[in-house]
């Protein structure tokens, strides 16, 4: 029995497909504290171009009607550009197989309403023609 011990402790445990699929998918830990800390440095400017829009600017002024309106905190940024660029975010804008179908679509209508006006208008000049003159 004492034979059996050792084989057992000398095989290697076979690990199954899924447990290398599941070790492989794990996230990694950073083995450098040094990487942490340069991100973070990096990190700062980043953050505070982005935060330049939204700060508010608050200038003291004497307390009168004037003062009073003036002495609010303003935006930098007016909220119709913020709103504005929210929107443009959540646009999906077309790709160039369709961009080239859509123009196409647009001048063909363009062509053939403008056709359209000129043959109306060419009729009416006629008919107006005939009946002023005449």
């Amino acid at each position: 029995m004492a034979t059996d011990n050792k084989s057992d402790k000398s095989k290697k445990k076979s690990s199954t497909m899924r447990d290398h699929v599941k070790s492989s998918q794990e996230p990694k830990k950073q083995k450098n504290r040094y990487v942490k800390k340069t991100s973070a440095y990096v990190k700062k400017p980043f953050t505070a171009a982005k935060n330049i829009g939204k700060k508010e600017v608050y200038l003291p002024l004497p307390d009168n009607k004037a003062g009073r309106f003036l002495n609010k905190k303003r935006r930098i940024t007016p909220m119709y550009f913020v709103n504005a660029w929210h929107e443009l975010k959540l646009v999906t804008w077309p790709g160039r197989k369709e961009t080239t179908k859509l123009t196409i679509a647009v001048l063909i209508f363009a062509i053939i309403f403008g056709v359209m006006i000129a043959l109306v208008d060419y009729g009416l000049d006629k008919i107006f023609k005939e009946l002023l003159l005449s």
